[in-house]
């Protein structure tokens, strides 16, 4: 444990608090608090977070604005973007303003955040004035940091009961009811299944219609048409067309790490961030039969009971397992992989420590017709490693070099 750590463990929870409290104070006020000069758009929830706030901003740069964005994957502000390599979704307080107010100074008129429930609890959201705040859905994740699945869901509605603006809510999700108790000047519901503002009929893989215009992603897994009506949604909530919102998502040919597709032929090779257990359900299911797939359990240290968990579902979709080193920090990798084994009941797997032969393990066992699938890192650049070392990392290239070699 660091010290940090451990100074964090000894500190009263209301010194902690006024702590996180007072930097974000001041780094707002550092520079100008400049989220008063933008239309801040922020996005929850435990999956598609980072593909809605591309989705969003897209659509809004194809309405004429001018957009920034930050997200897991990248940070971009204007015609501007680079890659979050950061191993944080959502930067410190002092980083966030900064952004922002770069933001302002590139004359953005929005800017669209992806908002963490661990931010959230370190109170990096305070001092930024969010005029909507987006919940895309809710799964168990970081249960172990926050003491229990209720306490994470109430860090995300914190983000909802400091946005008085407009709240736009995913209504099939079974948690949706605690997004929608909370004052707001308008409310705005998406979904599939129960009746909602904005509604996607005729469900098909990645298409769909909605006001009676149809509408065709290119990207992979039917997840993604919730992730596609949150964005609908919000371009509703400030006035744009779904034929805006039609011409800026069918241009949208991937998402880095996100089901992005590495290679189609021999065979198909994808790439996904997948990693609490109901995301590599949904990218196992919309990928169909005959998935070999290359797994392990993202940050040593923490969510130790999702291991099984994803060990057991790779046992339900997958024809092959390969269970490999992902994020360690300062654990065994061999025991966190020997952990998501533990799920597995009677299906033959591999246990390959070095994540590179792992990934070269599959492309050999695949065959023509077969799906690759590899999920935990998606587009991360780096790899933790304990005692704080980090390694450049990217499972894409990797694979291309795999499957070339192959």
């Amino acid at each position: 444990m660091s010290i940090k750590e451990i100074i964090k463990k000894i500190t009263p929870t209301f010194l902690l608090d006024f702590y996180y409290w007072l930097w974000a104070f001041f780094g707002a006020l550092i520079f100008g608090f400049p989220s008063s000069k933008l239309i801040v758009i922020g996005v929850t929830g435990t999956s598609g977070k980072s593909t809605t706030v591309d989705f969003i901003s897209r659509i809004l740069e194809e309405s004429g604005s001018r957009v920034a964005s930050m997200s897991s994957v990248r940070f971009k502000i204007g015609d501007k973007e680079s890659k979050n390599e950061l191993k944080m979704t959502m930067p410190g307080r002092f980083k966030i303003q900064k952004f922002l107010k770069q933001a302002t100074d590139e004359k953005c008129k929005y800017a669209v955040l992806e908002v963490t429930s661990e931010g959230i609890k370190q109170k990096r959201h305070k001092f930024i004035n969010f005029d909507s705040a987006v919940f895309t859905n809710l799964s168990r994740e970081h249960i172990e940091s926050h003491g229990g699945f209720e306490n994470y869901r109430n860090e995300k509605i914190k983000l909802f009961l400091a946005t008085r603006g407009s709240h736009i809510i995913n209504r099939d999700d079974e948690n949706a009811k605690y997004f929608l108790n909370h004052p707001s000047k308008k409310t705005v519901t998406f979904g599939i299944n129960k009746p909602a503002d904005v509604m996607a009929k005729s469900v098909s893989d990645s298409s769909f219609e909605v006001s009676g215009i149809q509408i065709k992603l290119n990207l992979l897994g039917s997840f993604n048409v919730y992730n596609a009506l949150s964005a609908i949604a919000v371009a509703e909530n400030y006035g744009l067309s779904v034929q805006i919102c039609k011409t800026a998502l069918e241009k949208v040919l991937s998402i880095p790490g996100r089901m992005e597709v590495v290679a189609r032929d021999p065979f198909l090779v994808v790439v996904d961030y997948a990693h609490t257990p109901e995301q590599p359900k949904q990218a196992y299911k919309s990928l169909g039969k005959k998935l070999i797939c290359v797994l392990g359990s993202c940050g040593g240290g923490r969510d130790k009971w999702k291991r099984p968990e994803l060990g057991r579902l790779a046992e339900q979709y997958c024809k092959e397992i390969i269970i490999t080193n992902e994020d360690p920090y300062n654990e065994d990798p061999l025991e966190i992989m020997e952990q998501v084994a533990g799920g597995i009941q009677d299906h033959p797997h591999h246990i390959v420590v070095d994540r590179k032969e792992a990934i070269k393990k599959a492309m050999e066992l695949a065959q023509k017709g077969d799906k690759v699938i590899i999920t935990g890192k998606g587009s991360e650049p780096l790899m933790c490693l304990e005692n704080g070392k980090k390694i450049a990392w990217d499972d894409r290239q990797i694979a291309r070099e795999a499957l070339s070699s192959n």
